[in-house]
């Protein structure tokens, strides 16, 4: 009894010892295992994620070379209507000189019809009433008429009727009377060239405006794009500026993948 007591006594400890070294190391690999986990599935998320991380830059440099691109083109459109801007500017003050000759021209004609209208209510002077006279006064209705046509004061209608007498053009009246239609006609000629002139300075003006409003407006537009382009040119790759097409075909290959 006594030898069967003494080994209970000592073969209980050296078992429970041995159970709990197994049951610690059962742990301790138990721990191990979940720390480490499972490797298979771990590896097509991490790919997932570098895609996904790689898809976003791409498409960030895509937007930021967009951008760029779109900055170049304004300031392009924007110079371009600069020039175009002045050319119109040049257009509307040439047009303003011819106006304003124009009307300097009409004003002369008028203060010389005004003359010989006032002039015409005086008797004409007596003159010979021969073939000859009549003939003399025929020549210079004629010369008169194309002189003034040629120096742009009569309208080529007026010089027609002035050489086959029609309208009033009538070379057997005195030459006073016939100076004073004559002037008459031209101050009539150069008015119509007149409102034609300031007409079209008024149309050179508002196209002057209008093209120097949309320069501003371009300008304007073309300070804002580069100034977003300057924000996110730090996104683009080495190669994303020369190459747009090449940057949405490595986009559109990442995203196939």
């Amino acid at each position: 009894m006594h030898s069967v007591l003494e080994l209970f006594y000592v073969g209980v400890p050296r078992a429970a010892a041995i159970w709990s070294i197994l049951l610690v190391l059962s742990v301790l690999a138990i721990s191990g295992l979940r720390m480490v986990g499972p490797r298979g599935p771990r590896r097509p998320r991490l790919r997932t994620r570098l895609r996904a991380a790689r898809i976003r830059r791409e498409r960030r440099a895509t937007a930021a070379a967009e951008l760029v691109r779109y900055a170049e083109e304004v300031a392009v459109a924007a110079t371009r209507a600069e020039a175009s801007a002045r050319r119109r500017h040049d257009t509307w003050l040439a047009a303003q000189d011819a106006a304003e000759r124009a009307w300097a021209a009409f004003d002369r004609a008028e203060q010389a019809a005004r003359r010989l209208s006032a002039a015409a209510l005086l008797p004409a002077p007596a003159t010979p009433q021969t073939p000859q006279e009549y003939a003399e006064r025929e020549r210079w209705l004629h010369r008169a008429a194309m002189s003034a046509c040629a120096h742009n004061e009569l309208s080529l209608l007026d010089l027609n009727d002035a050489l086959a007498h029609r309208n009033g053009w009538d070379p057997r009246r005195h030459p006073a009377e016939q100076e004073a239609m004559l002037r008459r006609a031209i101050r009539d000629t150069l008015g119509a060239a007149e409102r034609t002139a300031a007409r079209e300075e008024r149309i050179a003006w508002t196209a002057a405006e209008s093209a120097a409003a949309a320069a501003r407006s371009l300008r304007a537009e073309a300070i804002a794009a580069a100034e977003r382009a300057h924000g996110v040119r730090h996104l683009l790759r080495p190669d994303a500026a020369a190459d747009p097409d090449r940057r949405r075909q490595r986009l559109r290959t990442a995203v196939a993948r």
